[in-house]
């Protein structure tokens, strides 16, 4: 009887391998930073060998350090940053240059001059369900192949191999085996056609890309080859495959229409799975294929939006304002006064996301009096939090006629339990935090666990969320809509 299934989860800033039982318990999680590289202002790279040499060691690490024998290991399943893009040579498995992450804003002129065309801009966001945007994979392979000597001719000789770092990873763990991608992480590139199921002609004439070098699309939960790298422990298959947003979103069971989750990290990610709809957004979200158990019939999506600033406003006031010696002080220091006393901060650093779009929107605290102090402006900071995530959810809930019944929760902030029982408050609906945090690598796990029949059915998954916390709406209607109009007051006067 297998005992385990392994998560690595790859993300920008560190690699981790997590130990995964079947009570859906983290037995052990291994984790190993690695370099950031900033060649110039806005841009943001990786070594590819920086990548995969942290994920190897924290998997061989998890594996050895913990006494855990190949016979115990029922899978392995993967999550990783989303569309950061690398490109490496077939033949010698060699990256032809650094990866492009996903943060990377060099390809915002590029996309600029492309979607100058507003039908253009409109053709591609409805063939992806994707705001045109450097951030997607798209320009950022188009850059490489039109930067790097040789490397367009050696892409239509089919030479090269283009992945996201999903297909980096399971590449090297099959030993060039395997070259595929799953359908997330495809829906992040900006190239695949999200209603037809394939990487769509038209963008890839678009952005001048070659078909040669895409990894073949495969289900979330489904067949990636086994691991053979003569490094690794021999023949554990790869049955799980997502990008880190959807991952959460399984890991935190939301399996049907009407279900969300946000994490709450240095911003926030909002998704709510919208079943076999495929949404428009009338709001400026983004329409994305959601991971789906084994068996799915059709493809099921969610709607996603960000909130740019979450966690960093709170290392905003320890860092920059001097405020706080430490986040966890949070929760105490607003519960030392009854109120703001009036006092609005709106977080607006990098301007403002949906619904509002107003890139040129700075930063403010309104309402200072005489009477203000630190504790006022720490309990407006963690509002803050919550009027934005408001903000989305209301945005979601237009587009898809379905407020959410209830708001899985994760992410650092999450722990915070007056910004939590806030948000129940402002959202009017409860809050459901998990014993777990650790969402994504867990819906890693749980999509490659059920490809294999480790657990048998999302029920069975459904039934292993014990010990949550919940936390429950106190404000009446009349409260939370006056709340809501002096959060909106004050955004009109940030507005750009």
């Amino acid at each position: 009887m297998k005992k385990y299934v392994i998560a690595l989860d790859q993300g920008t800033t560190s690699s981790r391998a997590m130990l995964i039982d079947r009570a859906g318990r983290p037995v052990a999680s291994v984790q190993r930073p690695f370099p950031q590289i900033y060649p110039q202002p806005g841009w943001v790279e990786h070594n590819p060998h920086d990548l995969l040499s942290s994920q190897l060691g924290v998997l061989t690490e998890l594996i050895t350090g913990h006494s855990v024998s190949p016979e115990d290991i029922d899978s392995i399943g993967i999550t990783n940053q989303r569309e950061t893009t690398i490109v490496w040579d077939r033949a010698t498995g060699e990256p032809i240059t650094n990866a492009i992450v996903w943060q990377c804003r060099r390809t915002a002129p590029m996309v600029e001059a492309l979607t100058a065309d507003p039908t253009v801009a409109a053709e591609i966001t409805a063939r992806t369900g994707l705001i045109p945007d450097a951030y997607f994979s798209a320009s950022k392979l188009a850059w490489i192949l039109g930067e790097v000597p040789g490397a367009r001719a050696r892409a239509e000789a089919g030479e090269l191999a283009f992945g996201t770092v999903d297909s980096w990873l399971i590449w090297k763990l099959t030993y060039g085996a395997v070259h595929a991608t799953d359908v997330t992480n495809a829906s992040r590139t900006m190239l695949y056609n999200i209603h037809e199921n394939r990487w769509d002609p038209y963008l890839l004439e678009l952005f001048g890309i070659p078909e040669a070098l895409l990894p073949e699309v495969r289900p979330s939960a489904g067949d990636f080859g086994v691991t053979a790298n003569p490094g690794l422990v021999q023949g554990v298959p790869i049955r799980g495959v997502a990008g880190d947003q959807q991952a959460a979103l399984f890991g935190q069971c939301c399996f049907g229409p009407g279900q969300a989750k946000n994490t709450y990290g240095t911003g926030c990610f909002l998704l709510m799975h919208t079943g076999h709809d495929a949404c428009t957004s009338k709001n400026g979200l983004i329409t994305t294929v959601a991971a789906s158990a084994p068996g799915t019939v059709g493809t099921e999506y969610a709607l996603e939006g960000s909130v740019f600033v979450a966690g960093a406003l709170i290392q905003w006031l320890r860092d920059e304002l001097g405020i706080i010696d430490d986040v966890r002080e949070t929760d105490a220091i607003a519960r030392s006064v009854p109120s703001t006393g009036g006092v609005m901060v709106v977080p607006a650093f990098t301007g403002l996301g949906a619904p509002w779009w107003d890139a040129e929107a700075r930063g403010a605290i309104l309402g200072l009096t005489r009477g203000a102090g630190r504790a006022h402006i720490v309990r407006a900071a963690l509002e803050a939090l919550a009027y934005q995530v408001c903000d989305l959810v209301q945005a979601m809930a237009d587009d898809a006629g379905l407020p959410p019944s209830v708001l899985n929760v994760d992410g650092g902030a999450s722990s915070n339990d007056f910004l939590m029982q806030f948000q129940a408050d402002m959202l009017g609906c409860p809050l459901r935090r998990p014993a777990n945090a650790e969402t994504t690598a867990l819906g890693a796990a749980f999509l490659a666990g059920l490809a294999t029949g480790f657990w048998p059915s999302t029920e069975a998954l459904l039934a292993l969320r014990e010990g949550e916390d919940r936390f429950l709406p106190t404000f009446d209607d009349a409260e939370r809509a006056a709340r809501l109009a002096a959060w909106r007051a004050a955004i009109a006067r940030i507005r750009s």
